[in-house]
């Protein structure tokens, strides 16, 4: 858990919609639904101008170094209907749902199936927000 979550209210409604969908279709593993609602619980809502340049936002770009392999990795956090395209991770995912509202610098220490990962932000290469572009 981080110290502060930004994230902007146009995502935090689609997120909180997306949950209680995969709640009552109970077709995604409980224990990682409830961190991602918690993270949520905890979040700080903001109009998109208010939300830093170098945090991880909804469609943000990200290049992340793995702290175990020293591999550096670029993904796009998009919602699960997006997941298919290259270099997409979706916010379902484990270290998808990790990445969300971390910023440049932050270090990631998320459970995944395997154990912990640890990721470093190197970088934010794209944001929605500071693009002036609809996060959604």
């Amino acid at each position: 858990m981080r110290d502060r979550l930004y994230i902007t209210k146009a995502d935090y409604e689609k997120l909180q919609r997306l949950i209680e969908g995969m709640r009552t279709t109970g077709s995604f593993d409980m224990k990682y639904l409830n961190m991602l609602a918690e993270e949520l619980d905890h979040a700080e809502v903001v109009e998109p101008e208010a939300v830093p340049p170098n945090v991880v936002t909804m469609n943000s770009e990200v290049r992340l170094k793995d702290l175990d392999s020293g591999q550096s990795i670029v993904y796009r956090l998009v919602f699960p209907a997006q997941a298919r395209r290259e270099n997409s991770i979706s916010v379902l995912a484990p270290i998808g749902m990790a990445m969300l509202g971390y910023q440049v610098g932050d270090i990631i220490e998320w459970p995944v199936p395997r154990g912990i990962r640890r990721l470093k932000v190197l970088e934010v290469l794209f944001q929605p927000e500071a693009a002036g572009v609809s996060g959604g």
